[in-house]
């Protein structure tokens, strides 16, 4: 029998009636003759009991007194519950199912608590299971160390769970399911007009994960890439099939992913721009700034080095930190505040002449500046004012994707 793997995130799972939608979906595969390992996250999102941020406030985070593997132990509880849960509705309906963690999952992953990487997966308790089972609910976001220790796998760990099980029991396929029906062109409270993909590369759905867009984890789609398991997003409460990220689909969808320029615009809101004044000591000073932020590990993207300074973006929330840093080596700077980027996003921007160009008028013509700017062979970014974000996304969706733009 082939195997497939469904994952539910919180709000699948967050009471009787959305698990019933799940259920569907699960009763769906195995009717079809499918052995199915559905994970499971946490029930609801924050202000619901068995959420993962409700769960963090029991230990009044982030002034928690409690070591990282602690709060590993605590956070794990939630998955936990959500399985054991969803595995006792699927036997009320007469489906085989039991519900198993992480760790009997055979997650093993690295120390890193909070934030683990996954190091291998062990399968024969999974294949066992499956000689009296037709589903296995696993908790997802966690695993286990080689100590024994629980580790969780960070935000979006469950999307990396149900990947690298599907990948060491080599599923048919990966379904993540979500409140949307797909992968949109855009962030849809933003753009109103945004279009459902029916199908998308892995290189294109990694760079818009990364650029803001979160209907799937990243570091999901980079196990299904390298393993080559297809990945359907899909919607809970539908029967659509949403949209497919593989490497190369046939016919009418592989020519539709060849002939599309870009594939989506995607954002990242709450940035400061920072721009630290050159001194006599250039080269230092480049050598000093980032390995100091390095050490207080300060994520910096956007950043420019050139003879009269160095220009970097940080989320607004290590400010105070950065600011810490910089003025105790002494440094003159200036800050660009509330800023955010936007990412045009799209496998045929590659080699193709005039696409800044195109992103450039098409902001010009709402009057946005452009405060930094960069690309790749698949992405180019811009960084604006946050007050026009919605303006920018809107009209760079209209000249590349929506017929406004044809």
């Amino acid at each position: 029998m082939t195997v497939i793997v469904q994952k539910f995130g919180g709000t699948s799972v967050r009471d009787t009636n959305t698990r019933q939608h799940a259920i569907k979906h699960v009763i769906d595969a195995v009717s079809q003759g499918h052995q199915v390992i559905v994970v499971v996250s946490a029930m609801g999102r924050k202000g619901e009991p068995y959420a993962t941020d409700s769960l963090l406030q029991l230990v009044n985070y982030p002034e928690h007194k409690v070591t990282s593997r602690e709060l590993d132990s605590l956070l794990s509880c939630g998955e936990i519950i959500s399985s054991v849960v969803f595995a006792n509705e699927l036997i009320q309906q007469k489906v085989k199912a039991t519900a198993i963690t992480g760790a009997h999952a055979g997650i093993r992953t690295t120390s890193e608590f909070t934030d683990a990487r996954i190091d291998k997966i062990s399968t024969d308790l999974l294949h066992s299971l499956f000689k009296s089972n037709q589903v296995i609910v696993v908790a997802g976001f966690q695993g286990q160390d080689r100590f024994g220790h629980i580790t969780t796998l960070g935000r979006g760990g469950s999307d990396t769970s149900a990947v690298a099980l599907g990948a060491a029991m080599n599923a048919e396929f990966v379904d993540i399911f979500t409140d949307v029906d797909g992968i949109k062109t855009a962030d849809p409270v933003l753009v109103q007009h945004a279009e459902t993909l029916k199908a998308m590369t892995y290189t294109e759905i990694v760079h818009l994960a990364y650029q803001g867009s979160k209907v799937i984890h990243p570091r999901a789609v980079e196990i299904a890439m390298q393993e080559k398991i297809p990945i359907r997003v899909r919607s809970t409460y539908t029967e659509d099939k949403g949209t497919l990220v593989t490497s190369k689909v046939e016919n009418t969808i592989d020519q539709m992913i060849q002939e599309r320029l870009v594939t989506g615009i995607a954002q990242v809101s709450g940035l400061i721009q920072v721009n630290i004044h050159a001194n006599d000591s250039l080269i230092e000073l480049h050598d000093q700034v980032f390995k100091h932020l390095a050490d207080a590990k300060i994520s910096v993207d956007f950043f420019n080095i050139s003879s009269q300074g160095i220009t970097f973006t940080i989320p607004k929330d290590t400010w105070t930190l950065t600011r810490s840093i910089v003025e105790s080596l002494k440094l003159k700077y200036t800050l660009e505040d509330d800023c955010a980027k936007v990412s045009t996003v799209g496998a045929g921007i590659q080699g193709v002449p005039g696409v800044a160009s195109r992103i450039v008028s098409a902001l010009a013509k709402h009057n946005i500046q452009i405060l930094q700017s960069a690309d790749s062979h698949t992405t180019i970014w811009v960084l604006i004012k946050e007050k026009d974000l919605k303006t920018a996304v809107n009209a760079l969706h209209d000249s590349f994707i929506s017929k406004k733009g044809v």
